[in-house]
């Protein structure tokens, strides 16, 4: 491995991409990586899932993990697969929901690979897998929890620490302490207001700030996520419409089952029924309240929100509401629709204009969700194009991401700046409205990193 008189930071993703978050911080005894995420989006950005880990995984002395969404943890069943020997640290929820989310994306790989061999559309003879579901089980063995507000240590004198950054169960800002200098990871932050995650930890002094910038050039839509979605609902029932709501398993699931609850109690939208139909999400809900201590929900509000939606866990019975129509509410993953059982329901009920799509959050870029956001009217989903003829509704109220006012607000409450701000996790318009934000409103140096740069700790630049 190669040594250097001082610490260093390296941008491995999220440079130019809103995914594939991996940074690695290498000092002269030790070499960590910070998240280790996958690439998604456009097939360029998703290629970069397929070449050589920029470095040996076997030179890698630990991982840290901020939270568990794929585009932060979705690549570590390939890197212990690949020869990673060390730990892989990450809070107690994280861990927990990371038991359901690697395997279910090996199985997703390892799904995508046969769909590509009934076709024949793949370059690889026979499709392979980027990794499979026992490759993800395997992985698991590696984890080890540290609690929030923490620090651990990773030898050779540095240290860790997570602090809550609301988002999801088990999101952590991630602290390291490496040569006397410190650098901090947002991951992705929450907002100050979110109906079910309580607000992230203020910004503390540190020397390099690594942020998120997802929403860095927009602000949420100032109305009500849950009049919003009850007007539609309302408008969608009366026309016997089935609407689909493409959530995220982890997070975004729990939000829309809070804001559908609250309106069936209220009677504020018809009485139609409601099918959760992610098996993950509803394994989730008991990590949900075995962690009561991270969210705002009370014990009541928590079990109304579950006994309100029937859950569908077999393919069959997933089958099964294609064939039963309308009035119904699907909730169902994947939230930017690129795999899951939410593709099935849009080729059968896609094309008919009485109902309804509802995107539930962010849509990357080169993702089905983003081109129904953009008013594509054809989808291609496994090897057929399907005409969108639906109502497409997106939700950004309903996102888990903190915008841009909520982004710098949240920096404003560090007592002193930062050497250096690096803006990453966000497309190139995004981040570089945010670095101008910063330099115009905090005064602060700020920039945007490029794809396998590496920095000195020592003079961020």
């Amino acid at each position: 491995m190669e040594k250097h008189q001082s610490a260093r930071l390296r941008f491995l993703g999220a440079t130019d991409s809103v995914t594939g978050s991996r940074y690695l911080v290498e000092s002269p005894e030790r070499r960590i990586l910070v998240e280790c995420g996958l690439f998604q989006g456009y097939k360029r950005i998703r290629d970069r899932n397929r070449v050589a880990f920029p470095v040996s995984p076997a030179s890698l002395d630990a991982v840290i993990l901020t939270h568990a969404h794929l585009d932060h943890t979705g690549y570590v069943p390939a890197l212990v697969r690949d020869g990673f020997r060390g730990p892989i640290y990450a809070t107690p929820g994280t861990t927990e929901l990371c038991t359901l989310l690697l395997p279910d994306s090996g199985y997703l790989q390892e799904e995508e690979a046969r769909h590509a061999d009934d076709r024949g559309s793949s370059q690889h003879h026979p499709p392979q897998p980027l990794y499979t579901a026992e490759d993800a089980v395997r992985s698991l063995n590696s984890f080890k929890t540290r609690d929030f507000d923490t620090p651990f240590e990773l030898g050779n004198g540095i240290e860790a620490t997570f602090l809550p950054a609301g988002h999801i169960l088990g999101a952590a800002q991630i602290q390291l302490t490496v040569g006397g200098r410190s650098v901090h990871f947002t991951g992705d932050l929450g907002r100050a207001n979110d109906p079910l995650m309580y607000p992230p930890r203020n910004l503390q002094s540190v020397d390099v700030l690594v942020t998120e910038s997802t929403y860095g050039n927009r602000a949420h839509p100032a109305g009500n996520p849950e009049a919003e979605l009850g007007e539609i609902i309302r408008r969608v029932a009366k026309r016997q419409g089935v609407i689909m709501i493409a959530a995220f398993a982890v997070g975004r699931a729990e939000t829309v089952l809070l804001y559908l609850s609250r309106l069936m109690r209220k009677k504020a939208v018809p009485d139609i029924p409601v099918y959760l139909n992610s098996p993950m999400a509803i394994d989730a809900s008991g990590m949900y309240q075995r962690h009561r201590e991270e969210h705002r929900l009370e014990q009541h509000e928590f079990e109304a929100m579950y006994k309100l939606a029937t859950p569908v866990r077999s393919a069959d019975d997933s089958k099964l509401l294609n064939l039963r129509g309308g009035p119904m509410i699907i909730l169902s993953a994947s939230g930017m629709l690129t795999g899951g059982r939410i593709l099935h329901h849009l080729e059968n009920y896609g094309p008919d204009p009485r109902n309804a799509i509802i995107l539930s959050g962010y849509q990357a870029a080169g993702t089905r969700g983003a081109s129904l956001a953009a008013g594509e009217q054809h989808l291609r989903i496994y090897g057929q194009d399907i005409r969108i003829g639906a109502e497409v509704i997106q939700m950004e109220g309903l996102s888990a991401h903190a915008d841009a006012d909520e982004l710098i607000q949240w920096m404003r409450t560090a007592p002193t700046a930062p050497s250096m701000t690096y803006i990453t996790h966000g497309e190139a318009d995004s981040s570089d409205a945010l670095r101008i934000r910063i330099k115009r409103e905090l005064g602060w140096k700020a920039r945007v990193p490029e794809y396998l740069e590496s920095v000195s700790m020592d003079h961020p630049g």
